[in-house]
């Protein structure tokens, strides 16, 4: 009778190579940790994805963690820095206007194509040799004991490692066949999403208004192009896409205005529904939940990498931190020091974007009046404008020493 080969041993098992997977291999690769990373796509078809028009908001923490890690040198060239921000309701006398000069020298923050983002990541883990990729492979088995884990692929490696990382997304099947719960809750609302050529320069500025059908944004990206992000209410959302391409600029353009001239479409558009999903657990025995797996926040404030990215920041010290003293770095009380640090954040984050969400989506003259008079007073405090605009750069919290810019 056949036996089943010996497993390959690593270090760190992580299921999901996208954004968030690979920057959590790269962290704990660069280490000398040795890492396996299981992804459903072959890497080569990931590497050459085309031009989307999807973008990410980076923040100046996430930056710092990005750099230390060698990947922001290969999207450096690509990025658009963020230098203003306004925020708030047209047509009201309750905006914002965040300026990054008020808290240092720095951007609030970078937009980069997300095609950009991954080539750099993919780059950075094949350079090491602590790295391996299994692409394209599904975990077909999985087997926990008091020490380890081992997974069987559909390619057919076995792997052996001290935990198992989750970093699949909001829908992770992986999570769900280990048993770990999530509550999930539509906002009835599709995400719609494209780049617009303008005909003036955009100045690094972000601007975000809120429409009783669902908030706008428009992020600045290289040259004369901004990505827009614009949730709607699933009904209305459809017919809104199904508009040909100069009608549908021309309801932008009656969203956004012309301070930015003359609007064209650049590529295709997207949409996906808009949901909450927060997982019952972070952690479970030797398995950790990291990214939208652990939760996944409505895309309201840009935030949902670089909260991800925190989740990759304060694992990987933890890990560092076990290795350096020879203790195992999967067992219950570093997954348990993981879960506790980051659910906190990850709870506020989520009260806050949907929160916001709920509040801007009532147009009742009440609600409207105090929505004023709080943007106004944002905007007329500067403490609290620093404040906020801090947040956005990911800089307040109890940060991982790589969102410090600090080494592991």
């Amino acid at each position: 009778m056949a036996t089943s080969p010996a497993p390959s041993r690593f270090d760190t098992l992580i299921v999901g190579g996208g954004l968030t997977g690979l920057t959590l291999a790269i962290a704990i690769g660069r280490l000398g940790a040795r890492v396996a990373v299981i992804e459903a796509q072959p890497l080569e078809v990931l590497a050459s994805a085309p031009y989307d028009g999807r973008v990410t908001a980076i923040a100046l923490g996430s930056k710092r963690l990005l750099e230390g890690i060698g990947v922001w040198p290969g999207m450096a060239d690509a990025a658009e820095a963020i230098l203003d921000i306004e925020v708030g309701e047209p047509d009201s006398l309750g905006m914002v206007h965040y300026d990054h000069s008020e808290v240092g020298d720095e951007p609030l923050g970078w937009i980069v194509e997300n095609r950009v983002t991954r080539q750099a990541l993919i780059e950075a883990a094949s350079a090491l040799d602590t790295v391996h990729v299994a692409a394209p492979a599904r975990i077909d088995d999985i087997e926990r004991d008091a020490g380890s884990v081992e997974l069987g692929l559909t390619n057919g490696e076995r792997l052996r490692g001290a935990f198992l990382c989750v970093c699949e997304g909001r829908q992770s099947a992986t999570r769900e066949r280990l048993g770990i719960g999530a509550r999930r809750w539509s906002y009835d609302q599709l995400g719609i999403v494209c780049t617009l050529a303008h005909e003036r320069p955009h100045g690094g500025l972000a601007v975000e208004r809120f429409f009783p059908d669902g908030p706008f944004a428009m992020l600045p990206m290289r040259g004369n192009r901004s990505s827009i992000v614009w949730a709607l209410e699933t009904g209305l959302a459809r017919d809104v896409t199904a508009l040909d391409d100069a009608a549908f600029v021309a309801e932008v353009q009656d969203r956004f205005g012309d301070g930015l001239g003359r609007l064209s479409l650049e590529g295709p558009r997207w949409s996906y529904p808009l949901q909450l999903v927060w997982a019952d657990s972070y952690v479970a025995d030797r398995v950790a939940l990291v990214g939208d797996a652990a939760r996944g926040i409505h895309p309201i404030a840009g935030q949902g990498w670089n909260l991800a990215l925190r989740d990759v920041a304060a694992l990987a010290e933890i890990v560092a931190d076990r290795m350096r003293l020879g203790l195992d770095p999967g067992d219950g009380t570093a997954l348990g020091d993981y879960a506790a640090w980051r659910r906190f954040d990850g709870l506020a984050l989520v009260a806050v974007t949907d929160g916001i969400n709920r509040l801007f989506a009532n147009d009742l003259a009440p609600l409207r009046l105090a929505r004023e008079l709080g943007l106004a007073a944002v905007d007329h405090t500067p403490p609290a404008r620093r404040f906020f605009m801090r947040h956005a750069m990911g800089l307040v919290g109890d940060l991982p020493r790589l969102m410090r810019g600090e080494a592991l």
